[in-house]
């Protein structure tokens, strides 16, 4: 099942993003084909404000782990993560 991992930056979110985006990419290359889209989320400044992922995976609380084991830190970093899922 396809499911939408979305996380919010909070103010530090530009600092903290460019110190983990390397292990981050890393870390979603590492998925192979379970991961079927991820990008940033962006601000009409063309700003980064955000992430959202979308991976296949056998349960909520799989993505959830997919989510937090991510080097890319959510708490401080995010003030919101979740992973509903997504229907085709």
């Amino acid at each position: 099942m396809l499911f939408v991992i979305l996380a919010t930056d909070k103010d530090n979110g530009s600092a903290i993003r460019a110190t983990t985006r390397a292990a981050h990419l890393s870390y979603l290359e590492g998925a192979g084909e379970r991961l079927k889209l991820a990008g940033p989320l962006r601000d009409d400044a063309d700003k980064p404000i955000g992430s959202m992922i979308v991976i296949d995976a056998a349960s909520q609380t799989a993505a959830r782990l997919f989510a937090e084991n991510d080097p890319m830190p959510r708490p401080g970093f995010s003030s919101r993560c979740r992973s509903p899922p997504l229907w085709r």
